[in-house]
């Protein structure tokens, strides 16, 4: 009764998101047919605004799971709906090996899961520097990965969004799903995640204009990029 009462509400979020999004903005869907129907993905996206999970998630063509800041998680209420449209909660900037356990069922278990590697919203002033979990759950389930790029969402103030639908000036949003890619093989075993995370988010920086590529733009193109450890904002 659980698990259907879950995906009742999955099913209804994903609706209502949808609709709300065509209505009030305009968003172009782009390279829906490089998502496989079935199978192991691992999805990874840059991430400008509190809407970019649903959004992503929404019109992405097979059901998902998505790893979701543990803060979220703390009120009940919203602890429960989270759940209920297939969220699991990370502690970020630091290991958390349980998130990454759950991912790594997650993927053997022929699923999609979401991850947004930046670990926090970078307000559409271009990629920051991503954290290594993406790139750890890749090299150990050797799932496909799908870079997803978004953009426009950074735009969207839900005091004007409203406004703006009424006098037809709705924001622009591009959602682009990339071709599926395994990670290559990298001989030289130092620094492997890190490589890899790099290797990753140039992937997501490739389906995105130049402005907002950042630490991944065309700058840093030599150079390895990724964070070790921040502090929370």
């Amino acid at each position: 009764m659980y698990r259907l009462t879950c995906r009742c509400i999955y099913i209804l979020f994903t609706f209502l998101v949808t609709r709300l999004a065509k209505t009030l903005t305009k968003i172009e869907i782009i390279g829906i047919d490089h998502i496989p129907k079935n199978g192991p993905l691992l999805l990874i996206c840059n991430h400008s605004h509190n809407i970019d999970p649903p959004l992503v998630g929404s019109f992405f063509p097979r059901t998902i799971n998505t790893m979701a800041k543990s803060e979220l998680f703390i009120n009940p209420l919203s602890r429960w709906l989270f759940r209920s449209v297939n969220a699991f909660p990370v502690e970020r900037l630091k290991a958390d090996l349980h998130a990454l356990r759950i991912a790594k069922t997650i993927l053997n278990q022929e699923k999609a899961l979401l991850i947004y590697p930046e670990g926090t919203r970078n307000h559409g002033n271009g990629m920051k520097p991503a954290l290594p979990g993406a790139a750890l759950i890749a090299l150990r389930t050797k799932s496909p990965i799908i870079p997803i790029g978004i953009t426009g969402t950074h735009l969207i103030s839900w005091k004007s969004i409203w406004f703006l639908w009424l006098i037809n000036r709705r924001p622009k949003l591009i959602i682009e799903y990339g071709e599926p890619f395994e990670l290559p093989q990298i001989t030289d075993e130092q620094d492997v995640v890190g490589k890899s995370t790099d290797y990753m988010m140039r992937r997501v920086a490739d389906l995105l204009p130049e402005r907002y590529r950042g630490v991944y733009g065309k700058e840093t193109k030599n150079q390895i990029v990724v964070t070790r450890a921040a502090s929370k904002k």
